[in-house]
């Protein structure tokens, strides 16, 4: 079978947005503001695979049916400001057809433009980030057009993003009709607010991407099985459903291998079922399981590995004993990886796993490793 539904990649956008209708309103809702509201800026914080490219991507195409000029989702990485800038132009030159008319308020030669919104020589070698920013941003105010500008994957304490950050609140005391929005991991998404330079970004609003829901992506199996031609008896789907554990990622994964491991007719039995599910939990694993504990300490991932110890939750006292260190020493690194979002307190003392089968991957790469 042919799978045209589901898209398990990462940054691919799947041919429908499920259970993040209410976000992508909320984040909507700001361009609606009036320029320099808070609601303007955005922060969207969410695990590996939890959606967040997909969701700007998205924010972009509505945000140009609300006559917005938007700067794509660009990532946070050396560049990017320029990258940033050219987005601009190219998304606003559908407003500016006039290659040599004059803007209100002063001629294009005045405001440093040689054609549309293209910058002349002058402009584009000697002038500066916030400089282009705002003069782009002018330009299109003239034709009644506002600016969002999208970044992906920030990096905490990232030149880049500071000189953004900073070139954006400079517009926002001049009342400039701008937006920003930026997503990241947690623990990005804290440093670069933990940084004192931008310490103006702590009044941005800011989105935490939780799991979907399970009538959601039920919703969204019954619909895509359907059109793909899979069987699936409720219960299969049902199981289905919960080896997904509310990831969009694991979504795209789970629903992919069923159309890769059922029968030529379509039917999904117990073991291609249970061939799926492994296979889209192995995929998983490898690609975020692995590439977050990559991103650790060794304290940090020694923490985790006491952890994955228990079952569902695992008390505190239990982890630094475990560790052979105090409770206030594992305190720490509860904190930091809480705040990277990898881990989540579901009550007073004990702590459990936030990322999907991160504790089987751990258990499974322990167990390699004490066999060598």
């Amino acid at each position: 079978m042919r799978d045209s539904v589901f898209s398990p990649a990462f940054g691919n956008r799947p041919s429908r947005l499920v259970g993040r209708d209410a976000v992508v309103a909320e984040m909507l809702a700001g361009l609606e503001e009036p320029p320099g509201s808070r609601s303007r800026a955005t922060l969207l914080l969410g695990q590996r695979g939890s959606g967040k490219t997909v969701l700007l991507w998205e924010v972009a195409d509505r945000a140009r049916e609300l006559g917005f000029v938007v700067a794509n989702p660009t990532i946070a990485t050396e560049g990017m400001l320029e990258r940033v800038i050219e987005k601009i132009q190219d998304d606003g030159e559908r407003y500016v057809k006039e290659k040599t008319a004059h803007l209100t308020g002063g001629s294009v030669g005045a405001l440093g433009f040689s054609a549309g919104l293209q910058f002349d020589r002058n402009v584009r070698t000697s002038k500066s980030f916030p400089y282009q920013l705002s003069h782009l941003c002018e330009a299109l105010a003239q034709r009644n057009r506002g600016v969002l500008i999208l970044v992906d994957e920030i990096q905490g304490n990232d030149p880049q993003v500071r000189q953004l950050v900073a070139a954006y609140q400079e517009l926002v005391g001049a009342r400039a009709n701008v937006a920003l929005i930026m997503a990241g991991l947690p623990a990005a998404v804290s440093a670069t607010l933990n940084d004192r330079v931008l310490t103006f970004l702590n009044r941005a609003g800011k989105l935490s991407l939780e799991p979907l829901a399970p009538v959601e992506i039920d919703a969204f199996f019954v619909k895509a099985f359907k059109q793909l031609g899979l069987h699936v008896s409720p219960d299969h789907r049902r199981r289905a459903v919960a080896a997904t554990c509310g990831s969009p990622y694991l979504l795209q994964l789970v629903g992919h291998n069923l159309v890769l491991y059922a029968a030529d007719d379509g039917t999904v039995d117990d073991e291609s079922l249970e061939n799926a599910l492994a296979s889209a939990q192995a995929s998983f694993e490898n690609d975020v399981c692995g590439t977050t504990l990559a991103a650790l300490s060794d304290k940090d991932a020694c923490f985790l590995v006491a952890m994955s110890q228990d079952e569902n939750e695992s008390r505190l006292a239990d982890i630094a004993e475990r560790m052979g260190v105090t409770r206030d020493y594992a305190q720490k690194y509860r904190k930091r990886l809480m705040s990277a979002g990898i881990i989540e307190a579901p009550r007073r003392g004990y702590v459990r796993f936030a990322v999907p089968y991160l504790a089987n991957h751990l258990r499974r790469t322990c167990e390699i490793a004490s066999d060598f």
